[in-house]
């Protein structure tokens, strides 16, 4: 019996329950969550003391489906990031706790970042 390596979904999935364990969204500073798949990106503002979603934007939201050429790229991310922290001033939330989920940050969960930080919020 020999050592298998662990793939790279194994270690991202290590890498996530350990940032998880740190990161904790209160009412006062929720917790601003990133999944990104091959086509799209997805974030949402989470209030985990209660366990409720308080914001969600995405590739697919309504305000950006038909605006985007791509959406699975930096620039469709920075969207994203950047109605996701208007969605949230709207709602009163300005200061957050970035979850990135185990993701590297890098590449488009920099971007989605960067958005919501040019939108208003603060993290």
């Amino acid at each position: 019996m020999g050592f298998k390596k662990p793939s790279r979904e194994e270690l991202r999935h290590r890498r996530r329950l350990r940032v998880r364990k740190k990161v904790f969204g209160t009412p006062e500073r929720p917790r601003l969550n990133v999944f990104r798949s091959l086509a799209h990106m997805y974030a949402q503002i989470i209030d985990d003391t209660r366990g409720v979603t308080l914001v969600a934007a995405s590739t697919l939201s309504p305000e950006l489906k038909g605006t985007l050429a791509r959406t699975g790229n930096v620039e469709a991310a920075r969207a994203v990031g950047e109605l996701l922290a208007k969605k949230a001033l709207e709602k009163g939330i300005r200061r957050v706790v970035f979850d990135r989920a185990g993701y590297l940050y890098h590449g488009r969960v920099k971007a989605l970042a960067e958005g919501a930080r040019a939108g208003g919020l603060e993290f």
